[in-house]
């Protein structure tokens, strides 16, 4: 009998689209060789070319699925998306704090189209309740803008950023610098270290996906047992690839690739 390999469940929002939510997730999962399982916390319409509406879930059905996963098949380490309610946060908050498992928190608060996919009342409990969950938060600088108040504009600024992130609880914050001009920069600490990730700006236009995906790798990568920093490191190299394979897909944003290993359309990371 062949031994299991390492569980990792992703608590998010379900993309119709297929390039980003749930479904971003358990592809990457599925390309970086761990078991993928789904806590749905919301449904939505989507497509290439934004969201055209969005159901959340009951508590109760958010709180039964985790239980579900958690309590009888055990888990790795967890990762977190679109959480769209107040009530959702803290439930998840609350799950995810009493789970021994490693949490990656994508604090999703708009999609890639700036669809709002987070209630405004939502964002204290993310800032007092999920944050403080987290083994290492995601955020894009949108997000950090919305969380914090901190704009970035230029590189430099990122540690100011990391700061405000980590004031709110998570043991490390990875800024994803992608919307400054230049090379894409991450920068991803814990307050004492420093790790700066830089890589190539590439010229696709076809992005959905990249946050959850990010997200999704690293949590998948912790789940193997890596340490943060080589986590975060392999993580990157795996989304700048699927970056650089995405395809078009109907009339506006297509997904990154999450299968490019698996078809060889890209040879590095």
């Amino acid at each position: 009998m062949t031994a299991a390999p390492p569980r990792v469940l992703t608590v998010a929002g379900s993309d119709s689209g297929g390039g980003a939510g749930i479904q971003a997730d358990l592809k990457t999962m599925l390309a970086l060789g761990v078991h993928g399982m789904s806590v749905i916390t919301a449904v939505t319409a989507q497509n290439s070319l934004g969201v055209q509406g969005a159901w959340e879930l009951p508590v109760e059905a958010v709180r039964a699925q985790y239980r579900s996963v958690v309590d009888d098949i055990g888990v790795q380490a967890v990762k977190t998306g679109m959480l769209a309610s107040a009530e959702l946060v803290a439930a998840v908050a609350e799950l995810i704090a009493g789970t021994d498992a490693p949490a990656v928190v994508d604090p999703v608060g708009v999609s890639k189209h700036g669809d709002p996919l987070l209630a405004a009342s939502a964002l204290e409990s993310v800032r007092t309740r999920l944050l403080p969950a987290a083994l290492v938060a995601t955020p894009n600088l949108d997000e950090v803008a919305q969380l914090t108040g901190v704009r970035v504009t230029a590189p430099e600024q990122l540690p100011e950023a990391a700061a405000a992130v980590l004031a709110y609880g998570p043991r490390w914050v990875l800024i994803k610098g992608g919307h400054l001009p230049g090379d894409a920069v991450d920068l991803l600490t814990d307050g004492a270290e420093e790790h700066w990730l830089r890589a190539p700006r590439l010229d696709n236009r076809h992005t959905h996906g990249t946050g959850c995906t990010l997200a999704s790798a690293l949590a998948a990568q912790l789940a193997k047992g890596r340490p943060v920093p080589e986590a975060v490191t392999a993580a990157k190299e795996y989304v700048t690839g699927a970056i650089a394979a995405g395809f078009a897909l109907g009339g506006g944003i297509g997904p990154v690739d999450h299968g490019w290993r698996l078809r060889g359309t890209q040879t590095a990371g």
